[in-house]
């Protein structure tokens, strides 16, 4: 009787075993981009992936665990002459984690994340690298990129202000709806949705300009008309690290009220990526930082999609911070973040929200919107979602990201 529960343990154990090795992600190839002064790893996977990622100095290299995961066949190697790896080397770290070693050519920094599945493409788990300033100490990274809780946004006396200075702002490009002609809703009292929101958007404008290591844009600067397209494409010239369009709704029901966060729906992503790659004058710009005019037609679109999953995933990071700080000020219209097809949201490489702040058409909503205290608590609000992401998101090349 002991030898049969014996072999009864043995056998659960096994199986046991099996489930675990058939839960893990796989990992299912490797492929390399490069350009001028950055690299991007891509890893094909099985799901989304759990990992940790951090830099070693003294031969420089980039470790990454993957918590759970196995590999299904063998890693590509880098190029000989690739400009930031040398080679690719994998181990197993116990029965169920696996680490992934690449050896480097000089000094990086690192930005990490999952991109999930669309149309064209599985999951996928992406390591950018961009070469690092002289003097800069590498921070891990645990499951994103270093942040302000490593790298302080409050100024301070530093020994790298030649660097510093060389570092871009984080910039925030306000996009305050309408103006001119366009006056956008009415509230029953005559109130004009373009003058409400371009107040909460001066409000904004200020609290950001007031947080060292950030700068506001105002895409618009007073009472005129810009077209749809041409606010992102201001926004974009300023080099902006976020687009954040500020509205008030309306609807013939003057009874509904609230605050509503919206993205960019797959169906607007899938029409600009349609428009960025059959227009020449689109293709010659660059998405995120890169050309695509000298790009083939596969390339191009590869280039594009990684551009845009990434940035939609950011849009909807920050949407959610700030979503959850309008509940403090309010009600929410709609509790989670809301997708559609904007057009100020198409950015591909700028992470972009759109804010409907109250509903200009509810007689109370209405003079909320005109009471500048209710107007600093939205810009407040905001503000507060856009320091939260930025803490846990800080843009390599910026000032916070090198304190």
């Amino acid at each position: 009787m002991r030898i049969f529960w014996k072999l009864f343990l043995l056998i659960g154990l096994q199986c046991l075993s099996f489930m675990a090795i058939a839960n893990q992600v796989e990992i299912n190839a490797v492929d390399y981009l490069t350009q001028e002064g950055s690299s991007r790893v891509i890893f094909n996977t099985s799901s989304s992936i759990i990992r940790k990622v951090f830099l070693l100095n003294d031969p420089s290299r980039l470790v990454i665990d993957f918590k759970n995961a196995r590999l299904k066949g063998q890693l590509k190697q880098p190029a000989g002459n690739h400009s930031h790896f040398k080679k690719i080397r994998s181990a197993r770290k116990n029965e169920r984690d696996l680490r992934v070693v690449v050896d480097l050519k000089q000094t990086v920094q690192q930005n990490n994340f999952n991109l999930a599945p669309n149309k064209n493409k599985g999951h996928r788990f992406i390591v950018d690298l961009v070469n690092a300033p002289e003097n800069i100490t590498l921070i891990p990274s645990i499951n994103r990129p270093p942040t302000l809780n490593n790298y302080p946004i409050l100024a301070s006396k530093s020994t790298t202000k030649g660097l510093l200075r060389q570092a871009k702002e984080i910039i925030i490009a306000i996009d305050a709806g309408h103006g001119g002609i366009d006056v956008g809703a009415k509230g029953p009292e005559g109130t004009l949705e373009k003058k409400v929101v371009f107040a909460i958007s001066k409000k904004l404008a200020t609290l950001i300009n007031k947080t060292p290591g950030m700068r506001a844009v105002l895409v618009r600067k007073g009472d005129y008309y810009i077209k749809l397209r041409k606010r992102m494409e201001i926004a974009r010239a300023a080099k902006a690290d976020l687009f954040i369009s500020i509205h008030a709704d309306a609807f013939k029901n003057a009874d509904v009220r609230g605050a509503s966060v919206f993205t960019l729906s797959r169906t607007g992503a899938s029409s600009e990526a349609a428009h960025w790659l059959a227009n020449h004058e689109n293709s010659a710009d660059l998405v995120g930082g890169v050309s695509l005019d000298d790009k083939d037609d596969i390339l191009a679109s590869v280039l594009l999609d990684l551009s845009q999953n990434a940035t939609k995933e950011a849009s909807r990071n920050v949407a959610s911070k700030v979503l959850k700080h309008f509940k403090s000020i309010g009600k929410l219209h709609k509790n989670q973040v809301q997708k559609a097809a904007f057009a100020v949201l198409k950015s591909p490489d700028i992470p972009s929200i759109l804010i409907e702040t109250a509903f200009i058409s509810n007689p109370l909503e209405e003079q909320n919107l005109l009471s500048r205290n209710h107007q600093a608590k939205i810009a407040n609000a905001v503000f507060k979602g856009v320091v939260s992401y930025f803490k846990e998101h800080t843009p390599a090349n910026t000032m916070a990201a090198k304190r």
